[in-house]
């Protein structure tokens, strides 16, 4: 398994929104990252910046932000556009982050 680990902003004031929809989570998008073979996938929120860091392990080297040509990530994405920073097509703006130390 790979780890990936990105960033991504959340609009002002967005925050407790942002918890509310995750804890409510579709179970068929939970089922998609699950086959997709997504494991352990966390986000943390910095208070101070609106900033989120997502980790997830991946298989195959395929991670969360590769699955947008899913019906339900498209969706998800059009649910959480009013509250992320985002591109035209609603996929949130992430940034790549490359791990520079790692201890098992």
């Amino acid at each position: 398994m790979q780890r990936v680990a990105f960033k991504m902003k959340l609009l002002p004031g967005c925050q407790e929104e942002y918890r509310r929809r995750h804890a409510a989570l579709w179970p068929e998008l939970s089922n998609l990252l699950t086959n997709a073979g997504i494991r352990e996938y966390s986000i943390f929120l910095d208070e101070e910046s609106d900033t989120l860091f997502a980790f997830q392990k991946v298989a195959d080297g395929t991670g969360s932000q590769d699955l947008g040509s899913n019906e339900i990530v498209r969706r998800w994405w059009d649910f959480m556009a009013d509250i992320m920073v985002t591109h035209p097509d609603h996929s949130p703006v992430s940034t790549a982050l490359s791990e520079v130390f790692y201890l098992d």
